[in-house]
């Protein structure tokens, strides 16, 4: 028996979200410790990787470890009928053909209920090893977001240039051109300074990158006040949102490969 509460359906609502643009379907493992998600895009350019923690949910149990497919956007659907502040409860029996999904309002005088298919879903795990980064940026998601969404008003591609006077954003396209550098600040660990940029470097890295990936995982910001990027050469940025206190959303993204017939 999996079963797991979270006080709030609006949580769950910003997490499917933020994947489901990028993949339609994907295999939930459940296990003692909590839910992971790891799924690549059909292009096989990204990579989500999503881990929830067990202590991050009001209630969980899981008596054996059990992996099931959902189709992400059949589960949107479902939890657009909760309200934000509705707590939300999945459950699936052993060998389960369908995922019990239920709200209850925050009055405790409305309760939902829906049952959504499950699938049998053939996916080869990426096994995605620990790098050491020559540089990590941790900035405002909100500003992440601004930023994509600026820079997409004039190209497709956007670059990210890491220095130690801090990380710059520019593109490229057949209108013009843009760039935002955001100066390396001091971090507070401090939720009134969510804006500051930190730029943690060995030493400068550049990559190029597809901005309709970048706009997807922008759909994450809403879930954390900070996103951190991880870059190296020769291997793909690492993009990751913390989740409240219960874990976190991860994309890793290939850079685009220069082509010198251009």
């Amino acid at each position: 028996m999996i079963e797991a509460v979270l006080p709030q359906a609006s949580l769950l609502k910003k997490i499917i979200e933020a994947v489901k643009e990028l993949v339609d379907e994907a295999n939930f493992d459940f296990s003692e410790t909590g839910i992971r998600l790891q799924a690549m895009d059909k292009s096989h350019i990204a990579l989500s990787f999503l881990h929830l923690r067990n202590d991050g949910f009001s209630e969980y149990r899981c008596d054996r470890s059990q992996t099931l497919g959902i189709n992400l956007n059949s589960f949107s659907k479902i939890l657009k009928c909760a309200a934000n502040d509705d707590q939300v409860q999945i459950k699936a029996t052993d060998k389960a053909e369908k995922l019990a999904v239920s709200f209850e309002s925050s009055s405790k005088d409305r309760v939902s209920e829906f049952n959504l298919k499950l699938m049998d879903i053939d996916i080869d795990s990426v096994d995605v090893p620990e790098m050491d980064y020559q540089a990590t940026v941790t900035m405002s998601a909100q500003e992440f977001a601004r930023i994509v969404r600026d820079m997409m008003t004039l190209g497709d591609a956007i670059t990210i240039d890491a220095t130690k006077q801090g990380v710059k954003f520019s593109t490229f396209g057949d209108d013009g051109d843009g760039s935002i550098l955001l100066k390396h600040g001091k971090l507070i660990d401090d939720e009134n300074n969510p804006s500051a940029t930190s730029v943690e470097i060995n030493e400068p890295v550049s990559h190029s990158l597809a901005l309709k990936y970048l706009a997807n995982f922008a759909k994450a910001a809403p879930l954390s006040d900070s996103v951190t990027i991880n870059l190296i050469e020769d291997a793909p940025v690492m993009f990751e949102f913390k989740i409240s206190e219960m874990g976190h959303i991860r994309f890793y993204l290939a850079p685009q490969i220069e082509d010198d017939n251009e």
